[in-house]
């Protein structure tokens, strides 16, 4: 019994040890979010971006990124927010997502990228309950910084496996 306890213990503090870290954060309809900078590969602006027949509204298309085809995905789509006209703010990041034991390139469109912050453990945390209906699971924690809440993201579990499946089929 003392030894499930612990491991509960340590569970609990290696997750919360991850979560400490720098992240890259960028707004989304007024809005502050953040990714880790470790998922991060590269930004670009915004570019021609090849629809894809049949795939779910939030699913924008695929890009040619130096001879590599990406899969796009508009976040603001994604969460269910208004679709907007692009600034030129807008732009892509190309992100490394992990699924099913192998990694896939995923740009995402956001309204406009901030900074890099390195958010300590003091000022993150958990997501708060918003009842059994609407799935948070993609929220790694709320980061308190200064006056405002970053809302961080676990960029591996924002898209649903079948969605991930749609991304790779349409990078082929």
């Amino acid at each position: 019994m003392q030894a499930a306890a612990m491991n509960i213990e340590k569970d609990f503090f290696d997750q919360q040890v991850s979560r400490e870290g720098k992240y890259l954060t960028f707004a989304l309809a007024g809005e502050e979010y953040g990714i880790g900078i470790l998922k991060v590969k590269e930004i670009i602006g915004l570019m021609t971006i090849t629809p894809v027949p049949q795939t779910p509204e939030h699913i924008k298309g695929v890009i040619n990124l130096r001879g590599k085809v990406i899969p796009v995905v508009d976040l603001r789509l994604k969460f269910g927010m208004e679709r907007v006209e692009s600034t030129e703010r807008t732009c892509i990041i190309v992100t490394e997502i992990a699924t099913g034991g192998h990694k896939i390139f995923m740009g995402i469109v956001v309204d406009s990228v901030s900074e890099v912050l390195n958010i300590k453990m003091a000022e993150i945390e958990d997501t708060p309950s918003f009842g059994s209906n609407l799935d948070t699971a993609y929220i790694l924690g709320m980061a308190k910084i200064g006056q405002s809440v970053k809302i961080l993201l676990d960029i591996d579990k924002v898209m649903r496996n079948e969605e991930i499946s749609q991304l790779s089929a349409a990078a082929v």
